[in-house]
């Protein structure tokens, strides 16, 4: 079966707001570049459908749902809301589409979850989706509901039990990790950046260095990679190919999802890592090659991502390798036009280089390996 791609139109013209991260468009980028390169059949394309308050209680709280609901609809929250659900704080604005855009994200996973466990898809690619910080009864970090634990939730309702968790987002995966704490069939896997959010931001009276440490394996079913900043693509190999894919594969997981942010990139804002898409790349095409070996479904969400150029650039290079396409050095003047007409609110967008507007690959990011990333692998693998 060929994959699936599920999309929406909400993420067009939906903004948090003039000065936040996600003031910028990501998902309609990549929708937009691979229709442009020729890489999107119609048939292949889902729109992903609004998730029902009911789904999504699988997970989060039916008053949390409510709240979120009634903000978008009055635009405004009171102090008690506020307080409880996290909702207008910080990087949770209240913004104009803040029920109906997590909710087409949940519903876009929860649908790419029911095709892959029902035999219907072997592989979704579902970039509106990933929000991977959300908690049952507050929003946390851009995330107002975490799609993800409901989309696993659907795969463990529909009989598939083993379950393998990849976050290769610049941040920790930690709503996810601590949905499934109790779970030792759910195994997760983050790679994310030491010392950044949600780390920076842990509670008072708690370890300082925060979520996401190389010693945490919540409860055992979940392995850590708080990488240095400056990772480069070599690091990342080493990472992926010698610890989380012996790891994976010591699992045996019935299903595989992979959170795919694009924060980790060299030129993304909000982290100092220092990644090539094909990192990226390669990561998919590793798990795209397990997930055919062995039959089971696979599932590809977006996540973090906050420059519109390597955000929907690297996405779509996701779907290109999904599809077993081999990614042209430039690429066709529909899709340059389309990079072109972006607008980036940063002083980097005011000049975007050459290679951001002609080509949707990377040029390599290649670097030593430091004794850091070495100890990392060591530390994961002590188990196996």
């Amino acid at each position: 079966m060929r994959p699936l791609y599920i999309g929406s139109e909400i993420y067009r013209h939906s903004s948090y707001g003039r000065n936040h991260p996600l003031s910028i468009p990501r998902v309609s980028v990549c929708t937009d570049l691979c229709r442009a390169m020729g890489w999107l059949d119609h048939t292949q394309y889902r729109d992903a459908p609004m998730a029902e308050p009911e789904e999504v209680q699988r997970f989060h709280h039916p008053d949390y749902i409510e709240a979120l609901r009634r903000a978008e609809r009055d635009q405004s929250v009171n102090d008690a809301i506020r307080a409880r659900h996290r909702l207008g704080v910080g990087d949770n604005p209240v913004y104009p589409e803040m029920y109906r855009r997590p909710m087409t994200g949940a519903g876009g996973l929860m649908l790419a979850a029911t095709l892959t466990a029902s035999g219907e898809a072997g592989i979704v690619h579902c970039p509106g989706g990933g929000t991977h910080h959300g908690r049952p009864d507050r929003a946390s970090g851009f995330c107002y509901l975490n799609d993800v634990v409901l989309a696993l939730l659907v795969w463990r309702e529909m009989g598939l039990r083993r379950i393998a968790y990849v976050d290769i987002d610049a941040h920790h995966g930690d709503g996810v990790q601590d949905a499934f704490a109790d779970d030792p069939l759910v195994f997760t896997f983050s790679i994310h950046e030491a010392m950044r959010w949600p780390q920076r931001l842990h509670p008072p009276g708690t370890d300082p260095r925060g979520s996401g440490l190389a010693a945490d394996r919540a409860g055992g079913a979940a392995r850590n990679f708080p990488v240095p900043a400056g990772l480069n693509d070599s690091e990342m190999r080493l990472l992926i190919e010698q610890a989380v894919l012996p790891l994976l594969r010591a699992h045996q997981p019935q299903a595989i999802f992979l959170q795919c942010g694009a924060d980790a990139l060299e030129d993304d804002p909000l982290s100092r890592l220092g990644l090539s898409n094909n990192a990226h790349i390669a990561i998919v095409a590793h798990l795209h090659e397990i997930a055919r070996a062995r039959r089971i479904p696979l599932i590809v969400s977006g996540g973090g991502g906050y420059n519109p150029f390597s955000t929907g650039r690297a996405w779509a290079c996701v779907w290109a390798t999904l599809n077993d396409i081999a990614i042209p050095a430039h690429a066709t003047p529909a899709a340059e036009a389309v990079l072109r007409a972006l607008h980036y609110p940063r002083a980097a967008g005011r000049n975007p280089p050459l290679r951001w507007l002609t080509s949707l690959r990377d040029g390599p990011s290649e670097g030593d390996v430091r004794e850091s990333v070495r100890l990392l692998v060591m530390q994961a693998l002590e188990e196996i």
